[in-house]
């Protein structure tokens, strides 16, 4: 039975409301002022409130404005009672968010058209809360099966490898992880796949199942440009999927210390090595994203990594910040905060996320963040 809350100061009114809506079959509370009726609508949740506008001690728009801005009370259907038919009036009611209005003197039969109209959207509201939240749950269960797939902190010689990710406010599509091709070999990469949603973290998940098992064919994962190259064959954007991703894949051989890398179309990977003076290098390799076109050209690089380096690769989320003045905070400031974060005996991965959580204007990011850091012995 739908609950029904009636507020106004008119005794008359009160029992004229009342009784038409019992005989309607709906189960209907009275008071008499707005702070009652507040805290009676806190209490009992009703699905409609109809209320007087003028009231003493609180009138109707304040009564309108403290129930929608009450969570549990926002999907409320709110019909103000009035005399006053102005426009001005009516506008000052919907923008304290009431959803309908009923004019004095009250007649009975609109009174049941509009309450039973109110209470249809009522129910609606009511099932789109229920379906949202069982999507948000879903959805968040899903990024904890990514957070759970994604590979802990590397703390054996010769290298540490220290990690961070952090969700946006929707399922995104980075991925990243590291494994020994074999005894001297060690293999790591971050990805980030266009879009939100499932659609996006689906084929991350696969790709990244895809590398660690190396089960694509004919790739040599010891040569970057050959992964990316498979990569690419296997994951060309068709009409069915639209998506495509970007991707930062490199080989470290320990004893030479060389390592071998290839980009497509990602953010490149910041080498900071400490020396006398600590400088930063930018590697990275032209290539488009991951099955935009069938045949694209893919090439590999190569570095020396000298002892107590550290490189960090990444997703853009970190550094896209859009600023209060329009402006985006941007790549080059994200790199001065790696050198300022880096130090001979590696990283601080908090103190680099807690500078650029100063540059950004808001609570959550709004794409995901991953960051890895790679310290070389």
């Amino acid at each position: 039975m739908n609950q029904i809350l009636i507020i106004d100061d008119d005794p008359a009114i009160q029992l004229l409301l009342k009784r038409t809506l019992k005989s309607q079959g709906y189960d209907v509370t009275v008071a008499s002022d707005g702070e009652v009726g507040l805290a009676n609508a806190q209490q009992l949740r009703p699905a409609m409130v109809i209320c007087d506008w003028v009231m003493p001690r609180m009138n109707g728009l304040e009564v309108c404005r403290a129930i929608k801005n009450t969570a549990d009370l926002s999907t409320t259907f709110f019909i103000l009672l009035t005399s006053l038919g102005s426009v001005e009036d009516r506008v000052k009611g919907l923008d304290a968010g009431a959803d309908d209005f009923l004019c004095k003197p009250i007649e009975m039969n609109e009174l049941k058209a509009r309450v039973r109209a109110g209470l249809r959207l009522h129910q609606l509201n009511q099932d789109l809360t229920e379906q949202k939240q069982i999507l948000e749950a879903e959805l968040a269960e899903a990024a904890e099966y990514v957070r759970s797939i994604l590979p802990d902190k590397l703390t054996e010689p010769p290298v540490v490898i220290d990690v961070r990710f952090i969700p946006s406010r929707q399922l995104g599509g980075d991925s990243f992880d590291y494994f020994w091709l074999d005894e001297e070999n060690l293999a790591l990469y971050l990805l980030d796949v266009a879009g939100h949603g499932l659609r996006a973290a689906l084929p991350s998940v696969s790709v990244m199942n895809l590398l660690r098992s190396r089960a694509l064919g004919g790739v040599d994962y010891h040569q970057p440009q050959s992964v990316l190259v498979g990569l690419n064959e296997a994951f060309q954007i068709t009409e069915r999927n639209d998506k495509y991703f970007t991707i930062w894949y490199g080989v470290y051989h320990k004893t030479t210390r060389q390592l071998t890398y290839a980009s497509a179309g990602h953010p490149p990977g910041i080498l900071v090595t400490q020396k006398a003076d600590s400088s930063t290098e930018k590697l990275k390799t032209p290539g488009l994203p991951i099955g935009m076109f069938p045949e694209p050209s893919y090439t590999q690089a190569q570095c020396t990594v000298a002892q107590g380096s550290t490189l960090y690769i990444f997703s853009d989320g970190i550094y896209e910040l859009i600023q209060p003045d329009g402006l985006i905070w941007g790549l080059d400031n994200f790199i001065q905060v790696l050198d300022q974060s880096t130090n001979p005996t590696g990283s601080d991965l908090d103190q680099v996320l807690s500078r650029v959580a100063t540059m950004n204007p808001e609570d959550d990011f709004e794409d995901d963040v991953s960051l890895l850091s790679v310290y070389f012995m």
